[in-house]
This record gives structure tokens, C-alpha cells and sequence, in this order.
């Protein structure tokens, strides 16, 4: 019987595996680089092992070295990292510790995507034609280029035009091998409209093989999920298809002597028709919403398969609807780009449960950083799940929504609102929910912060009062007389905060009657804290702002949209302004790669330099026509958010 299990994993997935381990009585071991040294799974653990370098979570033999040197008798590989490499398996096997996952030889057959298409079509399951890169035509035009060995949307390109091919396979390739260790990739016809329909599947090592329920995965950004959900709209509408889905799924399981928890992905149109993408051989990311539409815990089966146990004739029957929004610290509006940095605060109201079930209408969290966290450059941005669970779609969908809409988010930018604007949608409401999303509604629309112009004006006023407030509680200019206090008529004080760039300047004056402010006459202030004002508009109607104060940035919640400001101080540091045309880095990363050199003249959007950071490459293009007039980085360096790279100049002298 396993009796202390090593996760060969950081963060969230960690962190779910122990819940399990511990309400079982299983001892628990954890692994580690340098930027996770402070991550709740770290603490949580019964062990701790330290791995070196931040590609540890990849070093097979460190990761086993670890597990014996802690004692655990079994290692779970979580998902990403080695999770579904047959080496790894293997050596785990050899090092005489249980693998908690498929059998060494499943593992191998799905691990290359090319080679578990082939096999899945000589089974029967309907597939897409896989295409050598090397060959591709414009009539085959577009195509989806893949890594063969793991998923995410790591390595994952859409090319229609043939002229980018190349380019493009070569940038799949680095990712490929950064995040993998493999660089194979391939290419498939695209569909650009489809439903990303998966099912789970668990089989024990007597022959028996769930079909646990599907999933449906189509809202997608960069070809890697952001909101979940079971049971598939799609497949609910379609008579028959469940039936069809599960057959094929237990058919591709049984064709490679599968046990323990798997998924097998699929792509369908409109109509039911469904092709087979791949089969992950590990446990899914968005694994919570199974679990609280069947009541099962799926670690706790991949756990009891490991060590033996025969699963029941049938998996139990499905009930309600569960959706899984996940929280990336990422901005939506620039394309998606990644943040790095600190988080001050994160907390989600109306939480049920931490990676536990729940059977009842409610939330669920899991979460790989508690409170305060450092997000760093070395590893995916994903910052916690939060999963609702209700008896109806829409009820889900609104809990979840307002979870969202609630919760403390202080730090860098994520993608909280767009995902509250996605599940508000009337077209996710309807489930016409498929992977063009996003381009069907436009990420502009989706992106829009929840708090308009005139939340983010009243978030400003409510800022600048509880700063005086502050003043006012924590100051004294004569004994005990509050600064602030004049015995004449005063000028307005002011105060001034930036929001992406606008600068919203408050005045207001204190008087006998309360509070004036000049420029907001519809603004009432009813109350007044250093953390939590309240403000009433025209029609009398007040809500509450807490505000929150970290250095400069102030963060102002509120049932009317949560506001990130930071204060614009009154007098500069020289020298804290950048020459216009300054190409500024978006994020800490590396510089893997140059397109310009100095004195070139180049074009608006003409790729200027790429940096790689959270196993993804970014480009940093041209602002406008002109001649790179300054190239302050090279390949190789690690530049910081902000650093200046490059300064681009106009031939008329404008940048």
C-alpha cells in the first residue's frame, strides 16, 4: 500500500494531489526550485526537497533521487513537466517506486502524437490526417502546427499562409523543446470553428474502463483552455453522441492497455462528426469539473488503481452542471501577454471548498498561491482555478461569474474580467460556445474592464478620501489637532492616480458641512475610513469602496468593479521617463532573438525582438516606420519588466 507520495510537480496540482493524500493519511513530499522556494505546496508538504536549476521539475533523476531520499515509496507526476514522459515511467518502475499513471508502454504509444494518431486510426477511431510540415501545400492551407510530445498550446502555431510555414515550425520547435525536452511537431488540418469535446476515462488493471463523463474545452485562448465545463453543451443538444463518444474513448483506452486516469480529446463540428486529437495519459487540469458533476475524487482512484484496486462495474451517474474558469496572470488586451511580478492579496468570496467536493450550488477552489505570491517568469502563468457547481448551466454559470467579479486581485493584471465577461455572454449562456470564441465576439468587448470610466472616476475619488482619511487618522500637525484642520476658508487639496495611462486628478475640500468636491458635484461622501469609503451618486444611491495600498499602487474594490491605480506623485524622479519610440519589455524574459540591427531602417509592426518567458515566446515589434536609433540588449541577456531595449526614430525626427 503507497504510503507517502513524492508530486513530481510545483503549485495548484501539487497542492490538489496532497488534499487527497492527506484525508487519506498518505504522507506527502515535495519538490522545488529557487522561485517556488516560498509556494504554499513547499509548505504544505510533510518533506521538502530542493531541486537545482529552474528546468528541476524536468531532471528526471533528481526528481527520483528526491523521492528516496524523503522516504515516499510512489511519485505522482501531476501534469505538464514529465507527466506523460515514458522514460520518466520507466526509471520511477525501475527505482522501485509505484508510478502513480498508466503503464509504461500506454504512456510511450500516446506520447508521440504522431504516432497515437496512427494507432487510433488502425482502432478505428475516426482521426485527422496528420501532415509532414516538409510537404504541406497552399491547398491544404490553414494548418495547426503541434508539438508531438505534450499539449497546453505549448509549440502550437495556425499557419494559412505557406510563406510562414517555416518560420513558424522553427518558433513550435523552441517551444516545443522548452517546455517538453522534445522538439518534434507536426502538422493537422485546422478547423477554425469546432468544439473541443473530451472525455475522461479510468481504468483499473482488471480490464475495466470508465467513461467518466466529458468535458466541453472549447472557449480557448492561444489553443490552451481558460473555462471548462461538464457536462458538453454540445453534446447534451445532439442525441446520440454521448453514446458514440464514449464508446470511442473506451475503444482507444482498451487499444493500448490503459489504467489508471486518462483523457481523450476530440475535435467535433456543429453536428456531432468528431475527430480524435490526442489522449493524455495524466491527470487534466480540468480534471474539478468531473469530479463535482459525478461526486468521484479522481486522485483518490488514480491513488487506489496504483496500488491495485478494481474499479465497479459502472462509473456513478453524472448530475448538475460544473464550470471551471481559470485565472492566468496574463492581460488579455495586449494579446494575452503574461505578467510577472507580485501578488499583494487574492481572495475569492463564497468559497465551499479547497480542492475538495461539493454537492450542494457553490464554489470550489483550487489555488497554487495563497495570499501573497510572486509570479515568476520560469513557469506557466496559471494562478488558480476557480469551479463552480449548481443543478442548472446558467446557475453555474452565474455563481461562477460572481465569484469572480468578487474576489481580492491585488498585484499584477490577470484575466478575471475577461472571464467574467465571457460567462455573462448571452452567447455561452445559449452554448454556442466553440473555439472561435473569441473571434465570433471580439476580444475587445470580452477584454473591457468590468468597471467602466465612471467606476474607475468614483474608485479614484474613493481612493483619494480614504488617503485623507488616513492623513487625518494617523497625522497630527499641533498636538492633537488631525492634519488637514484649517480655521479659514482653504484651497482644494489634490491627489492623482493613473489607470492604464489616463490620469484622474481628484480635488476636495474638507468644510463644516463635510466633504466638497468641485469636480464630481453628483459625488456624496457618506463615510469615510483609511480603507473603506462610501459614496453615494445623484439618485442617493451609496456603495462601498475598499480601498488597498501596497507603495504606489492602490487597489479600490467594489460590487461595481474592482480598479488597479497607481499614484502619480507630484513632483518626478528625474530621469523616470522614457524617450518616445522606447520599446519597453512587457515582462521579465530573455532575449532569444534580434531582427533588427542598429541603424536598420524598419517598418510599424516589423518584429524587432523576441523574448522567451513562462515557456512562450514574445514579440516585440517596430511602434512606427523609422531607423533603430538605439539596440540597448543582445541575445542571451534577462531583462527586466520596463527595460528599455530599443529606441526606434522617424525619418521626419518624430519616434
Amino acid at each position: 500500500m503507497i504510503t507517502r507520495v513524492l508530486v513530481a510537480n510545483r503549485g495548484e496540482i501539487a497542492r490538489r494531489v496532497f488534499a487527497t493524500c492527506r484525508r487519506l493519511g498518505i504522507a506527502t513530499v515535495a519538490v522545488y526550485t529557487d522561485p517556488d522556494a516560498q509556494s504554499p505546496h513547499v509548505a504544505e508538504a510533510d518533506a521538502r526537497v530542493r531541486l537545482d536549476g529552474n528546468s528541476g521539475y524536468l531532471d528526471a533523476a533528481q526528481v527520483i533521487a528526491a523521492a528516496q531520499a524523503a522516504g515516499a515509496d510512489a511519485i505522482h507526476p501531476g501534469y505538464g513537466f514529465l507527466s506523460e514522459n515514458a522514460d520518466f515511467a520507466k526509471a520511477v518502475i525501475d527505482a522501485d517506486l509505484t508510478w502513480i499513471g498508466p503503464p509504461v508502454a500506454a504512456v510511450a504509444s500516446m506520447g508521440s502524437k504522431i504516432e497515437a494518431k496512427k494507432m487510433m486510426a488502425a482502432a478505428g477511431v475516426p482521426v485527422l490526417d496528420e501532415l509532414d510540415p516538409a510537404t504541406v501545400t497552399a491547398a491544404q492551407l490553414p494548418v495547426l502546427v503541434k508539438a508531438s510530445a505534450g499539449g497546453g498550446g505549448r509549440g502550437m502555431r495556425v499557419v494559412s499562409d505557406l510563406a510562414e510555414l517555416p518560420g513558424q515550425v522553427e518558433a513550435a520547435q523552441r517551444e516545443a523543446q522548452s517546455a517538453f525536452g522534445d522538439p518534434t511537431v507536426f502538422c493537422e488540418r485546422y478547423l477554425p470553428t469546432g468544439h473541443h469535446v473530451e472525455v475522461q476515462v479510468l481504468a483499473d488493471e482488471h480490464g475495466t474502463v470508465w467513461a467518466v463523463g466529458e468535458r466541453e474545452c472549447s472557449i480557448q485562448r492561444r489553443h490552451q483552455k481558460i473555462i471548462e465545463e461538464a457536462p458538453s453543451p454540445l453534446v447534451e443538444r445532439i442525441t446520440g453522441m454521448r453514446e458514440k463518444l464514449f464508446d470511442a474513448a473506451r475503444l482507444a483506452a482498451g487499444a493500448i492497455g490503459y489504467a489508471g486516469a486518462g483523457t481523450v480529446e476530440f475535435l467535433a463540428d456543429d453536428d456531432g462528426e468528431f475527430y480524435f486529437l490526442e489522449m493524455n495519459t495524466r491527470l487534466q487540469v480540468e480534471h474539478p469539473v468531473t469530479e463535482l458533476t459525478t461526486g468521484l475524487d479522481l486522485v483518490e482512484l488514480q491513488l487506489a488503481v496504483a496500488d491495485g484496486e478494481r474499479l465497479g462495474t459502472e462509473p456513478p451517474a453524472a448530475r448538475g452542471h460544473s464550470i471551471e474558469a481559470r485565472i492566468y496572470a496574463e492581460d488579455p488586451a495586449k494579446n494575452w501577454q503574461p505578467q510577472a511580478g507580485r501578488i499583494h492579496d487574492f481572495e475569492v468570496p463564497g468559497v465551499a471548498t479547497t480542492f475538495g467536493l461539493i454537492t450542494d450550488t457553490g464554489i470550489r477552489l483550487d489555488s497554487g498561491i495563497d495570499g501573497q505570491a510572486t509570479v515568476s517568469i520560469h513557469y506557466d502563468p496559471m494562478l488558480a482555478k476557480v469551479i463552480s457547481y449548481a443543478p442548472t448551466r446558467r446557475r453555474a454559470a452565474q455563481v461562477l461569474a460572481s465569484a469572480l467579479a468578487g474576489a481580492r486581485l491585488h498585484g499584477i493584471r490577470t484575466n478575471r474580467d475577461l472571464l467574467v465577461n465571457v460567462l455573462r455572454h448571452q452567447g455561452f449562456l445559449d452554448g454556442a460556445t466553440d473555439t472561435a470564441f473569441f473571434d465570433t465576439h471580439g476580444l475587445d468587448a470580452l477584454a473591457r474592464p468590468l468597471a467602466d470610466d465612471r467606476v474607475t472616476r468614483l474608485a479614484a475619488v474613493a481612493a483619494a478620501l480614504a488617503d485623507a482619511a488616513h492623513n487625518r487618522v494617523t497625522a497630527t500637525a499641533l498636538g492633537e489637532i488631525p492634519s488637514g484642520w484649517r480655521n479659514v476658508v482653504s484651497g482644494n487639496q489634490l491627489k492623482s492616480f493613473s489607470d492604464s495611462g489616463q490620469e484622474h486628478r481628484v480635488a476636495y475640500r474638507f468644510t463644516r458641512d463635510g466633504v466638497v468636491l468641485p469636480d464630481d458635484p453628483g459625488v456624496t461622501l457618506v463615510s469615510a475610513q483609511p480603507d473603506q469609503v462610501v459614496l453615494a451618486d445623484e439618485a442617493g444611491v451609496a456603495s462601498t469602496f475598499a480601498v488597498s495600498r501596497y507603495g504606489a499602487e492602490v487597489f479600490v474594490d467594489s460590487p461595481l468593479g474592482s480598479v488597479a491605480l497607481t499614484v502619480v506623485p507630484r513632483f518626478p524622479e528625474p530621469g523616470s521617463t522614457v524617450e518616445k519610440g522606447s520599446l519597453l519589455a512587457p515582462m521579465p524574459g530573455a532575449v532569444i532573438r534580434l531582427g533588427a540591427a542598429l541603424g536598420d531602417t524598419v517598418t510599424l509592426g516589423q518584429p524587432l525582438v523576441w523574448l522567451e518567458a513562462m515557456k512562450m515566446e514574445h514579440t516585440i515589434t517596430a511602434p512606427a516606420d523609422g531607423v533603430v536609433t538605439q539596440l540597448e540588449v543582445s541575445v542571451g541577456q534577462q531583462v527586466d519588466v520596463g527595460t528599455v531595449l530599443a529606441r526606434v526614430e522617424s525619418p521626419e525626427g518624430e519616434s
